[in-house]
C-alpha cells in the first residue's frame, strides 16, 4: 500500500506548476485543483526507486498510470490496481490473485488522486522554488514540508521542467526513513477514458483467484 500511495502522489505533483513564493504556489495549486477536477483523462509513465532507511535499494518499478477524477488505474510489473471511486482491486500477478476492498474515508485520502491533490490545502508548508538541473534539464525544485495530520511524510520534493512545465521527478521521504524517487518519462492530459477503464473485469483474467476483503 505504501508503494501505491507514493506512486499516486505523482498525480498531485503532475499538475503543480512553478511559483516564485509560497503565496503564489498556493494560488497556482488552487487553479490546478479546479483544472484537475475537470480533466477527462490523464496518462503518465513512471519509474519508482525505493530505498530503506539504511540505504538498501529495492528492485525499481516501472509502469503506466491513468486517471479520471477520483478514479485511477496503475499498471506495474508486479501488480495492477483499479479504483472506480468506491471499490479497489489489486491484481498480484505472480500469484494471479485479486484483492477486492472498499476503502474507508481515511484510506481513500491515501489512495485517491483527487484527495491527494487537495492535501496542500491543509497541513503543508510550501517553500519558494529553487533552480536545479535534474536529469539534464533545468528545473524548479519545490519543497513541501508536511505538518500536523501528514506525519507519515518527512519531506516531499518535486522537480518541474522549466521549459515544458511538466513534472520530471518526485522524491518522498517517509517518517520512518524510507525514500521513494519517482522519475516521470511521459505526461499527457489529452485522453478520454471510459469508466470501465477503472474497473477490474475478471473475463480479461481467466483463472484469477478473487479474494473479497469487503
Amino acid at each position: 500500500m505504501r508503494t501505491i500511495t507514493s506512486l499516486l502522489l505523482i498525480f498531485f505533483f503532475s499538475v503543480y506548476t512553478s511559483a516564485q513564493n509560497p503565496n503564489d504556489a498556493r494560488a497556482l495549486l488552487d487553479k490546478a485543483y479546479a483544472t484537475y477536477e475537470a480533466s477527462n483523462g490523464i496518462r503518465l509513465s513512471f519509474k519508482s526507486a525505493l530505498t530503506d532507511k539504511d540505504g538498501a535499494a529495492y528492485a525499481p518499478q516501472s509502469g503506466e498510470a491513468y486517471i479520471k477524477g477520483n478514479k485511477f488505474k496503475l499498471e506495474m510489473e508486479a501488480m495492477d490496481v483499479w479504483f472506480d471511486g468506491k471499490t479497489q482491486w489489486v491484481l498480484m500477478k505472480d500469484v494471479n490473485e485479486v484483492n477486492v476492498s472498499s476503502p474507508t474515508t481515511t484510506e481513500i485520502a491515501s489512495i485517491s488522486p483527487l484527495a491527494l491533490l487537495g492535501m496542500y490545502k491543509n497541513g503543508f508548508t510550501l517553500k519558494a522554488p529553487a533552480s536545479k538541473t535534474i536529469n539534464g534539464k533545468s528545473a524548479h525544485l519545490i519543497d513541501m514540508v508536511p505538518a500536523g495530520q501528514h506525519k507519515d511524510f518527512k519531506s516531499i520534493t518535486a522537480a518541474i521542467d522549466k521549459e515544458s512545465g511538466n513534472i520530471i521527478e518526485v522524491i518522498l521521504i517517509m517518517a520512518d526513513g524510507m525514500k521513494n524517487k519517482i522519475d516521470i518519462s511521459g505526461y499527457n492530459t489529452n485522453h478520454q477514458f471510459s469508466d470501465a477503464t477503472f474497473t477490474f473485469d475478471k473475463n480479461d483474467h481467466p483463472g484469477v483467484e478473487i479474494v473479497d476483503l469487503r
